[in-house]
Order: structure tokens, then C-alpha cells, then sequence
């Protein structure tokens, strides 16, 4: 498997002369993060330990019903998995939390959780810093361009560096879902011994929306130390 070469296409990142400032991108952001980790708190009440235990083993970050973990942070690809993903035939737990949510549909909460529903696992490459707040990142699975605004990424993330995270969109520009994996060619050479067989020869798009391939990334990054080199923060008041 190798990545496809970036090709343009209409995107979200256009027409910048319509963005707002960055103050006024900043507080969107906060205020939308807030409700996201509000909905992600809440959707955990409905996953099952049993669930959790049977993601964490097949991340092989436990052995039978005891938890073995390195960094607490580690559960946090568990719980993504857990909460955007499922077998053929079951729910999501973000499916099942949805249905139960009493929010308004006009609400900025009804808004996030819509959009939660949709995260997209991707690849991305850094472009360059937008212009005004976050990156600008090409999708290099599905060929299209990103704004993503997250503070910690814009600061720590080099132009060309490549990324493995869940985005949302709730706004025009994307969100991370809570998970990043750095993403080299070392890794890019480990995923492609660990993908099934069923996985290998299927065209880019499909392989990237399979619930297994987030899955193999994971567990390659934490069987490789990915926790030396991510650390989660929350964002700074005055950011």
C-alpha cells in the first residue's frame, strides 16, 4: 500500500475572505471542544467494561479482563474506537447516545453531536498554517483539502508532517476527535505488515472508512511507542 499523491479539489478552505477573525475562530473552537467533551464524557455511559476490555485487547493493551497500559492516555484510542466504531450488525455507542441526547436541533449541542456522527478517520499532511487559525491539511486518502483548527497541533505540527486522527466538522472548519497518531514511513511499513489479508487490495477511499484500518494504526503506534511522542493538552485561556 502507498499514500496517493495529493490532488486538488473543492474544499471547505476556500473563499477565506469570508472567515472571521481569529479571536472570533478561537471562541467558536472553545465553546464547540467544550460540547465535545461533554458528548464524549456522556456517550461513555454507554459502553459496556466488557466492550472496553475487548477493544483494549485487540489493541493489546490487555490480557484477559486486567488492563495493561503504559500512560492512561493510551485508553483514549480505546474509547475512539469504542465510541465511532463497530461490528457488522451492532451500534455504535455515538449512535446509541444519539438517540437517547434531548437537545434542540437548533443547538450548538444538537450541531456537534450531528457531527460527531460523521467523524471521519484520515490521513492528512500539514499544508501550511491558515491564515487565520489552525492548518490547512490535505486528506492524502480521499485527495481533498482540510481546515483543521486545533491549537495544540497548529503549534507542535511542521509543515509536511503527516497525521493519523478522527476529524468532525461542526463548523467550516474540522475538529480532532481527541486521537492523533504521527505518521511515518515506519509506520506506513508496520500498517502494511499488520492489515488482514481482506484489507490489502481494496481501493484507498474503502480502506480508510473500514473500522479495521484505525484499528491496525493504533495498535501499531502504541506496539511502537507512540506515547513518547504525543502528549494531550488542553487549550490555554488565552490562545
Amino acid at each position: 500500500m502507498a499514500l496517493a499523491a495529493p490532488r486538488r479539489e473543492l474544499s471547505p478552505v476556500g473563499n477565506d475572505n469570508l472567515v472571521p477573525g481569529r479571536d472570533e475562530v478561537l471562541a467558536r473552537y472553545r465553546r464547540l471542544r467544550e460540547i465535545s467533551k461533554q458528548h464524549h464524557h456522556e456517550v461513555l455511559g454507554y459502553i459496556s467494561g466488557d466492550a472496553i476490555l475487548r477493544q483494549a485487547r485487540r489493541l493489546g493493551l490487555a490480557q484477559g479482563k486486567t488492563l495493561i497500559l503504559d500512560d492512561m492516555d493510551e485508553m483514549n484510542y480505546v474509547c475512539d474506537l469504542a465510541i465511532h466504531t463497530a461490528p457488522a450488525g451492532r451500534s455504535r455507542a455515538i449512535d446509541r447516545y444519539a438517540r437517547s441526547a434531548r437537545h434542540a436541533a437548533s443547538s450548538d449541542e444538537a450541531l456537534v453531536l450531528e457531527a460527531m456522527r460523521k467523524a471521519r478517520f484520515s490521513i492528512l499532511a500539514v499544508e501550511r498554517r491558515h491564515e487565520t487559525a489552525g492548518l490547512v491539511a490535505t486528506d492524502l486518502f480521499r485527495r481533498t483539502e482540510v481546515w483543521v483548527v486545533d491549537i495544540g497541533l497548529e503549534s507542535s505540527m511542521p509543515d509536511g508532517g503527516i497525521i493519523a486522527t478522527r476529524l468532525f466538522t461542526p463548523e467550516r472548519f474540522a475538529m480532532t476527535a481527541g486521537v492523533q497518531v504521527p505518521f511515518d514511513l515506519g509506520t506506513l511499513e508496520h500498517l502494511n505488515a499488520e492489515l488482514p489479508n481482506s484489507l490489502r487490495d481494496i481501493d484507498m477511499t474503502t480502506l480508510v472508512d473500514d473500522r479495521r484500518f484505525a484499528e491496525v494504526i493504533y495498535r501499531v503506534a502504541l506496539a511502537n511507542g507512540v506515547m513518547d511522542r504525543v502528549r494531550y493538552q488542553d487549550l490555554p485561556d488565552d490562545a
